[in-house]
């Protein structure tokens, strides 16, 4: 809901509890905020300077703090408002908070002697009781080269690994430690230089793997990885989320995400942001996918890819999971951190539009590199560890609580 009082109150709790019936309500934050951006940018008035400042009383995660400020800010642009931190024309003050059936969003703005206040409502997602109570995300190193790991999989008793210069493949070795021992390998010639920040994605199907890389596909036999066949091509690449969806995307050969183009799984085909990672989940006996785009964002599109609502807070790679764990989906994501900085994943479900942490996240001694799907409790997560050198993967692993 939206309101709008004159006065700078003196009773600001009232306010929390005092909303017009007839006042329309926000369907999420992001909405919220755009609402009483519009409001400012009226009283404001076009070209103004607008300076923000934000606080959280409520249960909402600390991310939604910036969430909130993105979507107002964005939406103050798209006026023609310029915001800034040290004061202007207008104070803006943005103070989340909540009762037991909405979360609010309160603005009080001054402007000189002028001074108003603007309330915003939308309903609280409902509580996870279909979800586990409790979760732990195992973290598991099945391996670690010198070389860049792009990507892993695994056979009942083979690991296939995608290098920058070689795929090669490992099978356990006699004894009781039963250590992974390289059985065969082949060279990657690429059509052009590798971009920078190289990616790459491995899948196998039986006896037959397909490996997606910049530009180039290959396909080959597991039992004869010798004789794998590249060409060059811009193919889509097959993104799978747990066993929910399948998307494919087409990669921008020169840089590494992909460029927007994309199919789903019923063959419509749309144009989204261009984006680093996407995952599918279910909400409300809805499928949504999620995708990291470029601007530091979870931008959540509807089977049809249209907007949807947007997750702030991640970092540039998710994974979908189908844990059998109470109802619905997982994703698994990064923090948003530096690329030379200590990394750290979390496994969160989505609900009504909105992400809440599922356990404790989970450390790693340097940035995650990829993160890809491994199963359906399960994903590969590749780290470039800043104290040894090296390059681990990981495979992470969803177990149930009590």
């Amino acid at each position: 809901m939206i309101a709008a009082v004159k006065g700078w109150p003196a009773a600001f709790t009232a306010l929390l509890f005092f909303l017009p019936a007839a006042a329309t309500a926000a369907q999420d934050l992001s909405g919220a905020a755009r609402e009483v951006a519009r409001k400012t940018a009226a009283f404001a008035g076009k070209g103004d300077t607008v300076s923000v400042t934000c606080r959280n009383v409520s249960s909402l995660r600390p991310a939604a703090l910036e969430e909130l400020r993105g979507a107002f800010e964005a939406a103050l642009r798209e006026a023609g408002l310029r915001t800034n931190e040290t004061g202007g024309g207008v104070e803006a003050r943005l103070t989340l908070s909540e009762d037991q059936s909405q979360y609010l969003l309160v603005e009080e703005a001054r402007k000189g002697d002028d001074r108003q206040v603007w309330i915003a409502s939308w309903k609280r997602e409902a509580a996870a009781t279909g979800l586990p109570a409790r979760l732990t995300l195992d973290k598991r190193r099945v391996w670690a080269q010198d070389e860049q790991i792009l990507d892993a999989a695994f056979t009942e008793a083979s690991m296939l690994v995608l290098a920058p210069s070689k795929v090669t493949v490992y099978g356990r070795g006699a004894g009781s430690t039963g250590q992974w021992e390289p059985r065969q390998s082949a060279p990657l010639t690429p059509p052009r230089p590798w971009p920078r920040d190289l990616r790459g994605r491995l899948r196998i199907t039986g006896e037959n793997f397909q490996v997606f890389l910049p530009g180039m596909v290959c396909n080959g036999a597991l039992d004869s990885v010798p004789s794998m066949q590249c060409h060059a091509a811009d193919e889509p690449w097959l993104l799978e989320s747990g066993s929910r969806g399948i998307l494919l995307a087409n990669f921008a050969a020169a840089r590494n995400y992909f460029d927007g183009r994309v199919v789903t799984q019923s063959g419509l085909r749309k144009t989204a942001p261009p984006f680093y990672s996407a995952a599918a989940v279910e909400d409300q006996g809805r499928t949504f996918w999620l995708l990291a785009t470029l601007d530091g964002r979870t931008q959540i599109v509807d089977a049809s890819f249209e907007a949807a609502g947007t997750i702030a807070g991640w970092g540039s790679d998710i994974a979908g999971l189908d844990a059998s764990c109470g109802s619905g989906s997982q994703v698994v994501a990064t923090r948003a951190t530096d690329s030379s900085e200590p990394d750290a994943v979390q496994v969160f479900a989505v609900a009504n539009r909105a992400a809440a942490p599922l356990a404790e996240p989970v450390a790693f001694a340097g940035p995650v590199t990829a993160l890809w799907p491994a199963g359906a409790a399960s994903v590969l997560a590749v780290e470039r560890d800043l104290t040894a050198g090296k390059y681990a993967a990981y495979i992470l692993t969803v177990a149930c609580g009590n």
